[in-house]
Order: structure tokens, then C-alpha cells, then sequence
């Protein structure tokens, strides 16, 4: 092992061509990253972490458990005073592991260059970032990719992000967010993956491989980072940072398994929660992070603190005060700290106090040396900060592109109405109407922290590609005056003013595409919201519009399920398109024209009204689920339907698939065969998508009516047909009950394959 000091030398003395990283263009950038050197053995790096602990002193290894927010401008002069200079003080000496919202090539190599060349033992730095749905070059938010229901698209998604990012000195994301949700008023919807552990689980990790890549050293693959565990997408009422309160069937059917699939996917970090699971906050919660996480599923990566999370362990009434929550976050199994301050203020005396053990601290440390030599920052500290490599990757022309192929695959086609839809390319008098049409930056969504406002491309500059003959009327905007992501929005706008030109504009238009929805600030981390319909006067804009002119096609533009009975009920033609990112007017466009058919499937079930939040498709049977007595003693509601406005699976095409021939074949129980021919019956190729639900009938804890078991995605041409195939082993037949034992029980099973998770062929079978 060579210590910092060796590691110094040896840099000094190597030419500096060794160091210089290929630039990657054309075909090349998306290619599978290859490292200099084949990996080293696990057992190689322990010995190495070992040797390096045995020479770190206690306050050295605490340092290693400490994140900073990024403090000052590290390519000018040093802090002087203040809080700045105690941070700086504390990185010269050893006294700081991370640093997270540091960005830019020449930026982290000065910070770097303080840890490598001038602390005692010279270890390098690991930096993190919100790395959500790209760097520059944005794809969709995350919980529009998840609409593909494309796990290549998605893979190669974070591929493009981590390339970007590595290229800015980035070596660690905070993501994927694989924490699943079931209340569209929650801001973070728009960073997961929906309401399904099945799918969400697939998704999650799809996105680990894409930024972790084939080899964790190579220059261009960043760590993962598998959030928020556990059970924070289950905050009472949607709202942010709220409590949480579900059984133990819950934890380990529907909240933990995507985490599990991404321990199984060699995730190399694991963030813990804001909320408390049981009475405990997840930052102090041994049973979450030492019995399932690091025991049970043998994690080998570390564990973060959300920010701040390990103080707010006293607002909970967990801990008393700051020195307490250290105690608690330590013994708990959080192994680095995020801007808690509680780690570097007091872990050093609790350990020489006697009332943390430094085994605890030497478990935490080691694991966080683990991943950065996994990284090869040992190897090369500053092999993230070549500035020539970051001019030549952002915004590239290849990421432009998998860009624009993520967007087109994350848009849904909800209503389509006498086919008013696609677009004829000779079209005439098109009316466009709405503030988001116009708008480069709202689109490209919330969770964005590295990218240029003004770069997405607008709907109406992807309508330009196709077509002349349109007109544009803003209408209303969607916000008053200017937002950002710090700080909450402006008042939704009231102002009318626009409402004459726009139904002026409609009266004499053959179509109008109406461009409606949120804002993309509407959306994500403390954005919940209580109504979940069109913000503003938007809603009262299409009314109006709709009453001189029926023929409307209404694109949304959201971050969140939205509640819209009324257009649901009068609106031809519905396209969901999110926030697509930098490519969005492009996608949109294409969509709306024929040039690319959508093929979307809903990962998050739309409601008919913000009263029936939660709505989730995979629910319980209650006692009363039917109206058998025709009286009003059943589950319902008065003043509503029970299902959702679109569930969850949901979206059409231009054209339509025939499912027929459903076969189960359960000779052999250990692998149910279960087959359906889909035919495309339409006059256009497109693409489906097949999935496969299950219910358990009869089990000891009793299971969902209906379970997402498989899918598959493929194309199919005109009047082509394909035998769908799946296979039930005990993985997609099994359960865990409420001690978390993974169980398989012997009964009948119902069987649905389709195009949604309402509509497809049923069957039965008995599992023996």
C-alpha cells in the first residue's frame, strides 16, 4: 500500500501523459468504460484499508466520516475567518472524507490537491452531487423515464449522467431514489420510480449500473448511492419530511425489496431517511441499518446521513442534544454525516469517553476506504479533473441524443379520441396555446442542480421542425414573477389578461395543442402540494378555449400525477410528456406529429381527485370491497368513484394490440409457464408492453388483489404477432412475512396478462 506521501512521489515522477484521459467522442462516449488496470480482489483492498487504518490517528478517522457542503471558492484565497476557516482548518488536517455540491474540474483538483498533498496521510477525497436525471445534458426526471418502463433507455440514461458528471470532478451521485410512493401530492414522486417495488426495483437497478458502469475504477463510472432508506416515500398526507406509520407487511413487501435488488447490485452507497420507522429515525435506527441492511443482506458499501438528518434526531425527541445524535447515528450503523455537524463535533470524545467503541468508528472509516479505492482515487486522486476532458463531454452531441431517445420513450398516450392523433404533416391553421410551450427551462424539471436554465428545447422550437402552419398564444402563465430551487414559488398566477388572444386564436384554428401543467419547480423536494390539479388560471384557460373550439389536444407538462376529470371527460386528445429535459420540445413534437409512436405505460396512478390520495393499483381486498347488499355499508366514497382517473400500467398507442391464447402451464411448480399471443392490429408498427399480475388468493398474510410479476417491451409491425412468454418461480410466487422470512405457500393463484393493470386475459392455477 503506499501512503499518501508515496502516492505523491510516485505522481511527481510519472509523466504527465499518464495521467491524461483519451477524450471520448462520437459512438466512443456511450461506450462500456474500461479501466487502465484489471480491478483489484476485494481481499486486496481490505488488506490495504487495514494497513491504512492502523496509522490513522481517532480524530483522522472520524474526518473520514464527515461530509461538507462545499464552503468556498477553492481556486482562490483561503477562508479567514468564521465557519469557512474552521472547515478549511479541518480538511488541512485530515479532518474532512467528503464533500458534496463542489463542481467543476479545477474546483474539486484544489480541493483534492489539499487532501493528497498537504495532511499527514494523504487521502484523497470522494465528491458528491445531486446527480438525479443528468448533469448538463438532461434527461426526463426520473419518474418520467420510469414511464419507458425501458430498462436499456434508462441504463444508458445514468451512463450519460455519470459521464458528465465524472468529467466536472464528480465521483459519487445521490441516486437513485428507489423509494416507492403512493401519494401524488409528495413533491419527490419525480424522483423515482412510481407506486410498484416490482418495477421500481428493476429501475433502481438499471440506474446502478448505468452510473457505476463495469468497473468502478475507471475514470468515467461514478459511485451510486440507493435512497432514502427507509420508508420516506410513506410521509403522512404527501408532505414533505412528514412522519411515516406502516406495518411490518408493508416494510418488507413493498418498501424494502428495491433496496435489497440494489445491495444485490453491488450499490456502493446506501442514504439513510428524514423520517422515523417504528418511533425511530432512520439515522439512529440499528434495526434498519445494522439487523437488515448490513447484516442480513451483507452490505458492504457506507452508509450516509441525509442532510442534517443525524441532528435532526432532536427535533424528533430522539436524542437530546447534538452529542447524543452521534451516539445514536454511529451505534445505529450511519457511517458518514452530511452538514450535521454531530460526527466532527463529537465523536472523537464519545469514543475517548469510552461510550462509542472505535471499533464501531474503524468499521464506518473502513468502509468508506473501501469505496474510494473501489473508485482508484488511491491510483489517480485527480483523475476526475482533467478541464480538457470536461469541455469536450458536456452537452455532447451523443448525449443530445440518448437524451431525446429517453424522452421519446417516457411520453404517454392517455385519451386519443377519433384519432386525432398524430398530427397530418400538412396540417393547417394550428393553434398553440399555453405559457410552457414557449418555456426552455421549466421542462427541464426539478432536481437539476448542474444544469443552464434556457436549454431545453422549447415545444415550440421542436414544432418548427415539422411544421409552419401554427400560431402561438401564451394564454396565462403558470407562476407569477420567478422561482428557483432554494426557495418556494411565487403565487400561481391569477392574471386573465391573455384569455381574449387565446380564444380569439382557437375560435379561428382547425386544432389547438394546448401546452398546460406545472411549473418544473412545482415539483420535488419540498414541493408538495394539496391540490393536485392545474396550478393557477390553466384550468379555467382550457374551459374557455374548449367553448369555441372542441378539437383540442392537451399536453401535459408535469412532474406529478395530476387530478383532471374534467378534460379526462372532454378533452379528445391527452398526451403526458412530464418534464423531459434538455431534448423535451423535440420528443414532444415528434410525438405529436407520428414521428416517434408513444409507447408509455404509467408507473404512478392518476386520481380523479386528491381525496382518494393515496390510490396505489396494488391494494387490499377489504371486507367489503363490493356493494353485495346494494346499501351504503361497503368501502367507497359518496362523492367518488374508487379507481383511478388513468391506473397504473396504463397508455395507448396509435395503434392497438389484440391479446389471445392465454396458457399457463404449471407442471412444474418451480417454473409456471405462462404465455399470450399479442397481435398488433393497427395500421403502424409500435411498441407494447405486456405485464404479468398475480394475485395469491389465500395466504397466511394476506396479499394484494393484484402484483406486477414480470413485463416485457418489444415492437411489433403491422399485423405482426408474438407469443409473449413469462416464468413464475418462488421469487414472483413468494412473500415475506412479518418477521421478514421470504415464504412460498401452496394455493391457487389468479393470473392477468395485459396492457395495463386493468385490462388483459385472466387464468388460474393451483401452485402445489
Amino acid at each position: 500500500m503506499h501512503s499518501g506521501y508515496q502516492v505523491l512521489l510516485i505522481f511527481r515522477h510519472m509523466k504527465r501523459s499518464n495521467f491524461l484521459i483519451t477524450l471520448l467522442t462520437g459512438a466512443l462516449v456511450l461506450s462500456s468504460c474500461v479501466s487502465n488496470k484489471p480491478a483489484e480482489r476485494a481481499d486486496e483492498i481490505d488488506k490495504k484499508v487495514n494497513a491504512l487504518l492502523a496509522q490513522m490517528t481517532i480524530e483522522e478517522k472520524v474526518g473520514q466520516m464527515v461530509q461538507y457542503n462545499g464552503f468556498y471558492d477553492a481556486t482562490g484565497p483561503a477562508p479567514s475567518e468564521g465557519n469557512a476557516q474552521e472547515k478549511y482548518d479541518n480538511l488541512k488536517k485530515g479532518g474532512v472524507g467528503s464533500f458534496l455540491n463542489v463542481r467543476g474540474a479545477k474546483q474539486v483538483r484544489a480541493l483534492q490537491k489539499i487532501a493528497v498533498e498537504e495532511t499527514r496521510l494523504g487521502i484523497p477525497l470522494i465528491f458528491g452531487l445531486d446527480v438525479i436525471h443528468g448533469h448538463k445534458t438532461l434527461s426526463p426526471i426520473p419518474l418520467a423515464e420510469s414511464a419507458s418502463w425501458d430498462m436499456q433507455a434508462i441504463k444508458k440514461s445514468a451512463r450519460v449522467a455519470a459521464i458528465e458528471a465524472s468529467a466536472i470532478g464528480i465521483n459519487w451521485t445521490f441516486a437513485p431514489m428507489v423509494d416507492i410512493y403512493r401519494d401524488a401530492r409528495w413533491g419527490r414522486v419525480m424522483e423515482g420510480a412510481g407506486e410498484d417495488p416490482y418495477l421500481g426495483a428493476k429501475i433502481g437497478v438499471a440506474r446502478i449500473k448505468g452510473f457505476q458502469g463495469d468497473d468502478l475504477s475507471a475514470h468515467n463510472t461514478i459511485a451510486a448511492c440507493a435512497k432514502h432508506f427507509a420508508g420516506y416515500g410513506f410521509v403522512e398526507a404527501g408532505k414533505e419530511y412528514n412522519t411515516v406509520d406502516f406495518g411490518t407487511s408493508t416494510l418488507y413487501n413493498i418498501v424494502l425489496p428495491p433496496f435489497k435488488a440494489a445491495v444485490d447490485a453491488d450499490v456502493k452507497t446506501v442514504m439513510n431517511a428524514f423520517n422515523i420507522v417504528n418511533g425511530v429515525p432512520s439515522t439512529g435506527n440499528k434495526f434498519l441499518q445494522r439487523d437488515i441492511l448490513k447484516g442480513k443482506w451483507g452490505f458492504k458499501g457506507y452508509v450516509i446521513s441525509d442532510w442534517a438528518s443525524g441532528a435532526e434526531m432532536v427535533n424528533h425527541g430522539f436524542a437530546a442534544d447534538l452529542k447524543e445524535a452521534s451516539l445514536h447515528a454511529a451505534e445505529a450503523g450511519c457511517d458518514m454525516d452530511m452538514e450535521s455537524y454531530t460526527y466532527v463535533n463529537h465523536l472523537v470524545d464519545l469514543v475517548e469517553e469510552g461510550k462509542v467503541n472505535v471499533s464501531i468508528v474503524d468499521e464506518a472509516v473502513g468502509r468508506i476506504l473501501r469505496v474510494k479505492y473501489e473508485l482508484g482515487l488511491f491510483d489517480d486522486p485527480y483523475k476526475y479533473c482533467d478541464e480538457a476532458r470536461e469541455k469536450e463531454l458536456l452537452y455532447h452531441d451523443d448525449h443530445q441524443a440518448a437524451a431525446l431517445d429517453m424522452a421519446h420513450k417516457s411520453v404517454v398516450l392517455l385519451k386519443n379520441e377519433g384519432g386525432i392523433l398524430p398530427l397530418a404533416k400538412d396540417q393547417k391553421k394550428i393553434a398553440v396555446i399555453g405559457a410552457l410551450a414557449d418555456d426552455k427551462t421549466s421542462m427541464l424539471g426539478s432536481w437539476r442542480i448542474g444544469s443552464d436554465d434556457g436549454t431545453a428545447v422549447s415545444v415550440l422550437e421542436g414544432l418548427n421542425k415539422h411544421t409552419a402552419n401554427y400560431t402561438y398564444a401564451k394564454g396565462a402563465d403558470v407562476v407569477a414573477g420567478d422561482v428557483n430551487f432554494v426557495f418556494h414559488l411565487n403565487e400561481n398566477t391569477t392574471d386573465k389578461s391573455g384569455f381574449k388572444e387565446a380564444i380569439q386564436l382557437a375560435k379561428k384554428s382547425e386544432v389547438v395543442v394546448m401546452v398546460l401543467g406545472e411549473h418544473g419547480f412545482h415539483s420535488g423536494e419540498a414541493r408538495s402540494r394539496t391540490k393536485i390539479d392545474l396550478p393557477g388560471v390553466q384550468q379555467q384557460l382550457l374551459e374557455e378555449v374548449y367553448k369555441v373550439n372542441q378539437n383540442i389536444v392537451l399536453v401535459l407538462t408535469n412532474g406529478r400525477p395530476l387530478a383532471l376529470p374534467w378534460a379526462a371527460d372532454n378533452i379528445p386528445a391527452i398526451v403526458e410528456t412530464w418534464q423531459l429535459g434538455t431534448q423535451s420540445g423535440n420528443a414532444i413534437a415528434d410525438v405529436l406529429f407520428g414521428a416517434y409512436n408513444p409507447s408509455g405505460k404509467l408507473p404512478m396512478s392518476f386520481p380523479r381527485s386528491v381525496g382518494q390520495c393515496p390510490i396505489y393499483y396494488n391494494k387490499f381486498s377489504t371486507g367489503r370491497p363490493v356493494n353485495a347488499e346494494k346499501n351504503v355499508f361497503w368501502s367507497h366514497y359518496t362523492d367518488e368513484e374508487n379507481d383511478p382517473l388513468y391506473a397504473f400500467g396504463y397508455g395507448l398507442s396509435y395503434t392497438t394490440f389484440e391479446y389471445a391464447d392465454l396458457k399457463i402451464d404449471d407442471a412444474n411448480p418451480k417454473a409456471i409457464k405462462v404465455s399470450v399471443k399479442v397481435t398488433n392490429t393497427g395500421g403502424v408498427s409500435g411498441e407494447e408492453v405486456t405485464q404479468l399480475y398475480i394475485r395469491d388468493k389465500a395466504a397466511s398474510v394476506v396479499r394484494p388483489i393484484k402484483e406486477l410479476k414480470g413485463f416485457e417491451k418489444y415492437t411489433l409491425a403491422a399485423n405482426e404477432s408474438k407469443e409473449v412468454t413469462f416464468t413464475l418461480t418462488d421469487a414472483e410466487l413468494g412473500f415475506y412475512d412479518n418477521q421478514g422470512n421470504f415464504i412460498v405457500e401452496p394455493g391457487m393463484f389468479d393470473v392477468m396478462v395485459g396492457t395495463s393493470s386493468v385490462k388483459g386475459l385472466s387464468g388460474s392455477f393451483e401452485l402445489k
